[in-house]
């Protein structure tokens, strides 16, 4: 019975949360911003305070010093990326037409014949894809720079979000250490234990992988760059961002920059090899070095349950959705490998045992009263 009510009350208060979530998921931005950023940079508060800095100090030193940087990345790239981003959407249809230009040149002559065969139009599917494409762009940024909601969430996220990330980073250890004050006594080291491996998990993803996905951004977008790639930063800071979804930014990034590579450099194929070396050499580096030492095996999940859980979590509740989706699914993942160890010990998987049989006591042989 003990066991059923602790089972209805962490249900309930599951329930409890994914409803909130899903009310108020549109003005949790910022509070969901101003968490993670705290979580990402608990670290670093922790080492200045065992510097023999004031934890207050050391709070403000950090989100100071990260407002700084913020800022003048948003004030040097902001226009940049600003005119890559129109340039690119509204020369879109024109590069397809020329990559369909090329598909033409160098296809085999039996690719064409099949596609002819089989009714494709490459061109005009190219030609409406592009177009297509293009009015989605256009759309998004007239959303995002118009929008009602847009100008309240982007003052909302930079002046909440710091302030949030401020209470939560200065008070991080004495949040912690009330939590497990409030933890059932009986099964302190069970709850502790499990603790730490959500920690350990969330901390692969929001730490290890969020600083994967900068440094990735980063050399890609320096790389390609320097490569004389057009929309070179635009393509490199997409790949290095969406790569906090496996394989899709890697995927994404290279094909487009490949094909900005075929149509800018054609048929200089020096260029063009050069900028498949910089996604190849990025994804050496990535699985060789950067994700095995600060992602490793934490997360403790499938590539495909990741992908899911982006997806299904961003369909419910949006950008927030995206935040919060692999943290939480590294924390369901803990969870559930954890009732599946107690069920494979349990009576329902071993059996009860059934007790042996005793055979009955032989009644004891009479003598024979001696003669």
């Amino acid at each position: 019975m003990t066991l059923q009510r602790q089972f209805t009350f962490w249900a309930v208060a599951l329930a409890v949360v994914i409803l909130a979530l899903w009310l108020l998921g549109d003005i949790m931005l910022p509070f969901i911003a101003g968490l993670v950023l705290a979580y990402f940079l608990d670290p670093v508060a922790d080492a200045l305070e065992r510097l023999g800095l004031p934890r207050l100090a050391a709070t403000l030193l950090i989100l100071i010093s990260s407002i700084l940087v913020i800022v003048i990345l948003l004030v040097l790239l902001l226009p940049v990326l600003g005119d890559q981003i129109a340039r690119f959407s509204s020369n879109l249809p024109g590069y397809m037409q020329a990559l369909v230009k090329l598909f033409d040149e160098l296809a085999p002559q039996w690719l064409k014949d099949m596609l002819a065969s089989s009714g494709t139009n490459l061109p005009a599917s190219l030609s409406d894809l592009a177009g297509k494409a293009a009015g989605w762009v256009a759309a998004i940024l007239t959303s995002i720079l118009s929008g009602s909601l847009a100008l309240v969430n982007v003052i909302s996220l930079l002046v909440v979000t710091p302030i949030v990330a401020f209470y939560m980073l200065n008070d991080w250890d004495r949040m912690v250490e009330k939590v497990d004050g409030w933890l059932p006594r009986d099964h302190l080291t069970t709850v502790r234990r499990l603790a730490t491996q959500i920690d350990e998990a969330m901390a692969g993803f929001i730490r290890g992988q969020g600083t994967v996905c900068l440094l990735l951004g980063v050399f890609y977008a320096v790389a390609l760059s320097f490569a004389g790639l057009n929309f070179g930063l635009l393509i490199g800071l997409g790949a290095g961002l969406l790569s906090f979804i496996p394989y899709v930014g890697s995927i994404i990034g290279g094909v487009l920059a490949i094909g900005m590579a075929l149509i800018q450099f054609w048929p200089d194929w020096a260029h063009i090899i050069i900028i498949i070396a910089i996604f190849a050499g990025g994804q050496f580096i990535e699985g060789n070095f950067l994700s095995p030492n600060l992602v490793g095996n934490r997360i403790g999940l499938h590539p495909v349950w990741l992908m899911f859980a982006l997806f299904a979590f961003g369909y419910l509740f949006g950008f927030v959705g995206l935040l919060l989706a692999v943290p939480l699914a590294a924390a369901v993942g803990v969870l559930v490998r954890f009732a599946i160890e107690q069920y494979l010990k349990s009576p329902l998987y071993l059996g009860i045992p059934t007790q042996k049989k005793l055979p009955e006591p032989s009644e004891p042989k009479r003598r024979s009263p001696p003669k």
